[in-house]
């Protein structure tokens, strides 16, 4: 299988490659040397940096190195171990100003992409801020596929298809952000299974058949399921407006993306394509090129569109006129109640019965429980009110939106004691806890990984754990014990329990919170 799909992007594009830096010298020095190694997604996202590079950040490169190389790259950067989201996130921003679905595709891979360590086994670390575009801020980076944390990389693969998926292109794509196989641990050239080589526009690690995939396209296809519509349109530059048909079925919503102009033919959105064939195709094609064209809809067929690349169904306005495919938009209310306004207001969390496994929503990310949904919202508001205050848009100093961020904390908090109660009277009785919902994510406790949690602390106190077992199986005793809840509910989150068992990753505590409803 090929994993070329970028290197027609580069080709259909008309881009040259962005390594105007002599960077040779200085890269010669460096152990594990691999971050030329996915250069075909690297020189998209340069392009698309450059457009727009408000940090002076020389090259989209030295965000994939360690921090003391990669501070001479971007000095104006202060957290560098936040630099390649903070490339990743410029580019996706410049290239969904230009219309550019190729550019968003290729910084939502970049987002994902192995950062350079000083030694084979040896993790990245991650970011502690949220980015500003919520496809960026979903991924982290993968990890040295030596190391403990190499675990969570099929997860992250998982993540970069969703994100793919809900801007319209084709989430296999997400298989192409992979790395090596593991090296030695103690390797004394520090060299693993690696390659490196700058002049290779379709990536090394394509072009030496080195890559290794996380993840294969049938479990890509049932973890993103009917997702991949939606915001296509937007994704296009379209318009994805709901018909006013009166019907009661179970559409998804999932126009997606119709013409892009300049992009890719639908048919290449795969990551079977083969350069030396597929790329005279682009050429004749670049003038209206169809982005995921097929039913996006089960029940109303919205298929993607013509002409603007907007769905449509079947039309060249660029409205997508589904019929029922929204029917439950109507009933979708906003639940953060937080009133705080530095910085801007917090994002909406949409709470909509569209979805019934990950009923809530943040700029286009879903949730299975509104407490990670409002820590989200709170989140995204005391990014925009830090970068306002650092920037000096915002008088009083940064530290006005950390104790805002507190704030907006605890009214998330104490909406959850109110909903708990709603969850008592709709079904299951938790006894005297509330929310006994599970997270998955990086910095619990501390950890650099993910790792899982309680998202209800003061109802069940437990350390995060890298195994779901050790979190579901206290939770369960818990309510059982401490929380007195009847037998009905301990039953069902011991059935819980071993629907998380089969499962990984955030798709093990998604199956855990399903089974509660929560």
């Amino acid at each position: 299988m090929k994993y070329q799909t970028t290197a027609a992007i580069v080709a259909l594009m008309g881009m040259t490659s962005a390594r105007e830096l002599n960077l040779g010298g200085k890269m010669a020095k460096r152990e594990v040397p691999q971050e030329h190694a996915h250069q075909d997604i690297i020189d998209i996202v340069n392009t698309n940096l450059k457009l727009n590079n408000p940090l002076e950040i020389q090259d989209a490169i030295f965000s994939l190195l360690g921090n003391k190389a990669a501070a001479e790259g971007a000095p104006n950067v202060q957290n560098l171990d936040c630099l390649q989201q903070i490339v990743a996130d410029q580019a996706f921003t410049n290239a969904k100003a230009a219309n550019d679905l190729a550019g968003q595709v290729a910084a939502i891979q970049f987002r994902a992409l192995e950062r350079n360590t000083g030694s084979v086994g040896l993790a990245s670390v991650l970011c502690n801020e949220t980015a500003t575009n919520p496809e960026i801020a979903a991924i982290t980076q993968h990890q040295d596929p030596a190391s403990a944390e190499a675990s969570g990389n099929k997860q992250i693969a998982l993540d970069v298809a969703a994100q793919l998926a809900k801007i319209g292109a084709d989430p296999n794509l997400a298989i192409a952000t992979g790395t090596f196989a593991p090296g030695q641990i103690g390797d004394p050239t520090g060299a693993g299974n690696t390659c490196d080589d700058a002049n290779d526009p379709n990536g090394c690690i394509n072009t030496q058949k080195l890559l290794v995939p996380d993840v294969t396209e049938a479990e890509i296809a049932q973890a993103v399921g009917g997702a991949a519509g939606g915001a296509a349109g937007g994704a296009a530059g379209g318009n994805a407006n709901a018909g006013k048909g009166k019907g009661k079925g179970k559409g998804n919503a999932a126009g997606n993306a119709g013409n892009a102009a300049g992009k890719l033919p639908s048919h290449l959105n795969s990551q079977s394509v083969d350069p030396s064939t597929d790329l005279k195709e682009c050429g004749a094609a670049a003038g209206g090129a169809a982005a995921n064209k097929g039913n996006g809809n089960a029940n109303n067929n919205a298929n993607a569109g013509a002409a603007n690349g907007n769905a449509n169904a079947g039309a060249a306005n660029g409205n997508a006129n589904a019929g029922n495919a929204n029917a439950g938009a109507s009933a979708s209310v906003n639940v953060q109640t937080f009133t705080g306004t530095l910085g801007g207001a917090p994002p909406a969390v949409i709470s909509s019965a569209a979805d019934a496994k990950r009923p809530f929503s943040v700029d286009g990310s879903t949730f299975v429980n509104a407490g990670a949904a409002l820590q989200r919202s709170c989140s995204v508001q005391h990014n925009k009110c830090a970068n306002a205050a650092n920037s000096g848009q915002l008088a009083g100093g940064a530290a006005q939106c950390e104790a805002q961020q507190k704030q907006c904390d605890a009214a998330a908090a104490g909406g959850a004691a109110k909903r708990a109660k709603k969850l008592r009277q709709a079904g299951l009785d938790f006894g005297d806890c509330s929310d006994p919902a599970i997270q998955f994510a990086a910095g619990l406790d501390g950890r650099k990984e993910n790792s899982f949690g309680p998202v209800n602390s003061a109802d069940f106190n437990h350390g995060s754990a890298l195994n779901i077992k050790v979190i579901s199986s206290f939770i369960c005793g818990q309510l059982g014990s401490k929380c007195k809840a009847g037998k009905a509910t301990v039953d069902a989150c011991n059935a819980a329990d071993k629907a998380a068992q089969a499962a990984t990753g955030k798709a093990a505590a998604d199956a855990f919170n399903s089974a509660l409803g929560v």
